[in-house]
C-alpha cells in the first residue's frame, strides 16, 4: 500500500463545549505527527504495549511532569484510572469510609449532588452544607460547628459545571478531617496546595487531555485505610501497588495527558496558566456585567467560576437564537446543560484569548440586534 500523507489542512472553531473540551493545538499537531510512527518505533502508540520500555519510559515521564506542575510531596501517589469522576464518586467512600464511619459533603450544584447519591448507597454519608436552597446560585454558607471532626473525610467540588460555580479557596476541615476534592472541571487551571488535601481527583476531559482517563492523587497515609477484599478495579491500594497498571490502562489517553503537561510546564506552569484564564473570564464578565441586564448571570459574584461562565437572557426563544447564530459564527458549544438550560460558555485551559475576545464581541453584536 502507497503511503498515504497526512492532511494538515485543517479548520479550527471556537470550542467552548463543556467536556470533552479543546485541546491545545500544538498537542493535536503532536499527536497527528505521532500518530503512525511513534519515536522510531514503526508502530502507533496505541497498538503499543503498556508494559513496553518505550511506554514505560513515557509514563515515567508524565509522572514527573505533574509532580513538577504540582510540586508534589514525596508522600502522595498519582493514579491513572478509568471510569471518569463519576466512579470516583462510589470509589472514594469504598476505599476511605471505614464500616460504620460516616463522610461529610459540601454540595454547591449537580456533581456534588451526585457524589452524594453514590456515597448514599454505600454507607452513612452527610451533607454538611449546601446552597440548593437558591439553585446553586453561590457555595454553601457553614461553619466549623457545620462540620463532624470524626467524619472520614470532608468532600467537596471545586468548580460546578452545570451551574457555573467555582470555590476561590479550599474549605478548612477540623484538624485531622482529610479534605478530598473532585477537581474535574478545574484542575490543572491554576496553582493550588496540594499538602491541604488527602485526596484529589479528576476526569481528564476538561483541561488535563481527552476523555478516558482520571487522574487520583492520593497522601499515602490514607491508603493504609483501604479495606480488604474490595474488587481489584475499585481498590486504590492495588491500583497503587501496581502503578496504575493491574490492567491495561488507557494508554492512548494518558500519551496525551502527558502532552499537554508538557505544554503546561513549557508556557510556564500554573501560574501562567491562571494568567491567561483569569483574561479569558475578565473579557466574558464583563460583556455581562456591561449589558444592562440583557445578559443575566446565574452565579453570585463571589462565586464565579473561571471554567464556566453560566447565563440567561429574557427567554429561551432568545437563547436559542444566540447558540444557533453563535455556532454560525464559528462558536459552538454555548447552550446550557440540558437540565438547567440557558447558556454556558466553558474556557477551559486550551481556549485561547482569542476566542474569548471573539464570544465577547459576538455578545455585544447580538445584544444591539436584539436588545
Amino acid at each position: 500500500m502507497e503511503n498515504q500523507q497526512l492532511n494538515l489542512d485543517y479548520h479550527r472553531i471556537h470550542n467552548f463545549n463543556a467536556g470533552p473540551a479543546t485541546l491545545p493545538l500544538s498537542v493535536l499537531e503532536q499527536v497527528q505527527a505521532e500518530l503512525l510512527d511513534y519515536h522510531g518505533t514503526g508502530m502507533s502508540l496505541m497498538e503499543m504495549s503498556h508494559r513496553s520500555t518505550e511506554f514505560d519510559a513515557l509514563f515515567q515521564q508524565i509522572e514527573n511532569d505533574l509532580s513538577k506542575l504540582l510540586n508534589l510531596p514525596a508522600d502522595y501517589q498519582v493514579l491513572f484510572l478509568q471510569g471518569g469522576a463519576s466512579l470516583q464518586f462510589a470509589m472514594l467512600p469504598m476505599n476511605l469510609r471505614p464500616a460504620g464511619a460516616s463522610a461529610d459533603y459540601l454540595v454547591n450544584g449537580a456533581w456534588g449532588q451526585a457524589a452524594v447519591k453514590e456515597a448514599k448507597k454505600l454507607g452513612a454519608t452527610r451533607v454538611a452544607a449546601t446552597s440548593e436552597s437558591t439553585n446553586f446560585d453561590r457555595l454553601p454558607a457553614f461553619s466549623a460547628k457545620d462540620l463532624d471532626p470524626k467524619a472520614a473525610y470532608l468532600h467537596y467540588t471545586s468548580n460546578e459545571t452545570i451551574h457555573g460555580i467555582e470555590w476561590q479557596a479550599e474549605p478548612q476541615p477540623p484538624a485531622g478531617l482529610p479534605l478530598v476534592c473532585d477537581m474535574s472541571s478545574n484542575f490543572l487551571s491554576r496553582p493550588f496546595d496540594v499538602t491541604k488535601f488527602g485526596l484529589i481527583y479528576a476526569g481528564a476531559q476538561k483541561n488535563a487531555g481527552p476523555a478516558g482517563t482520571t487522574i487520583v492523587i492520593v497522601r499515602q497515609d490514607l491508603l493504609e485505610r483501604v479495606p480488604p477484599n474490595l474488587p481489584a478495579m475499585l481498590d486504590y491500594r492495588l491500583q497503587a501497588d501496581k502503578g496504575s497498571m493491574y490492567n491495561t490502562p488507557p494508554t492512548f489517553s494518558i500519551y496525551i495527558v502527558g502532552l499537554v503537561l508538557r505544554w503546561l510546564l513549557d508556557m510556564g506552569g500554573l501560574p501562567e496558566i491562571e494568567r491567561r484564564n483569569l483574561a479569558k473570564a475578565s473579557l466574558i464578565y464583563s460583556a455581562i456585567d456591561q449589558s444592562g441586564g440583557f445578559y443575566r448571570p446565574h452565579a453570585q459574584a463571589d462565586s464565579r467560576s473561571r471554567m464556566n461562565i453560566t447565563f440567561r437572557m429574557d427567554n429561551e426563544e432568545l437563547e436559542s437564537l444566540f447558540a444557533k447564530q453563535a455556532k454560525a459564527n464559528g462558536l459552538v458549544g454555548l447552550k446550557g446543560h440540558r437540565s438547567v438550560g440557558g447558556l454556558r460558555a466553558s474556557l477551559y485551559n486550551a481556549l485561547s484569548l482569542e476566542s474569548a475576545q471573539t464570544l465577547a464581541e459576538f455578545m455585544q453584536e447580538f445584544q444591539r440586534t436584539h436588545g
